[in-house]
């Protein structure tokens, strides 16, 4: 598995690089997913009064869904530590409801048609392209480019909440048009879709 470590205004030691691979690589050895590749970008807020100034970025990437966690803490150890707990955890829950989905799925379209293989779904993506700190902007804070791929509704869902998101954007796989799929108070889910007016002949 092949993982990046970089720092963010800091320079990474050796052994924080070694500890932060062995760590990471241990996490997410034992499921046996592949294709599989981790980024770790490690930094550290210069505000003095922030009691949990250390921050571990950690994005996994597999096949069809990214896993994503940001950890702060009082120094880099313990939140590379933190993160890789819950990239550990995460993974748990990728594993339940995306792998072991698709491989009941097939077993049933074995069942059903034992001589036809399953067709191929679309696959998403979904990866951050590019992101930008605006120093300069009072607002604005960062602008993120992000890939959308073709989803359907429960697979949004499963990617929103691999994440860690309370909102997620993608393209509908059923009608191709952009919708935004957020988290509501009560714990629930709402989807926004654009509503398209047909131009008058």
């Amino acid at each position: 598995m092949d993982i990046t470590v970089t720092g963010r205004k800091m320079t990474v030691s050796d052994p924080l690089r070694e500890y932060v691979e062995e760590k990471i690589g241990n996490s997410v050895k034992v499921f046996n997913i592949s294709p599989m590749t981790a980024e770790v970008v490690l930094r550290k807020e210069r505000n003095p009064a922030n009691p949990k100034p250390a921050i571990a970025e950690v994005t996994i990437h597999t096949k069809g869904h990214i896993i994503r966690t940001e950890e702060h803490e009082e120094d880099m150890y313990a939140a590379v530590d933190v993160a890789a707990a819950k990239v550990e955890r995460q993974l748990r829950k990728y594993k339940t409801k995306v792998v072991d989905r698709k491989v009941r799925g097939k077993k049933l379209a074995e069942l059903v048609e034992p001589d036809t293989e399953p067709a191929a779904g679309a696959e998403a993506d979904g990866s951050v392209v590019r992101e930008k700190y605006l120093e300069d902007v009072d607002r604005i804070v960062r602008i993120k480019e992000i890939a959308l791929d073709a989803l359907e509704e429960e697979d949004a869902l499963i990617q929103m909440d691999l994440l860690g998101h309370d909102f997620f954007v993608y393209v509908n796989d059923y009608d191709g048009l952009v919708n935004v799929m957020y988290r509501r108070k009560d714990g629930s889910y709402g989807i926004i879709k654009p509503k398209i007016e047909k131009l008058a002949e």
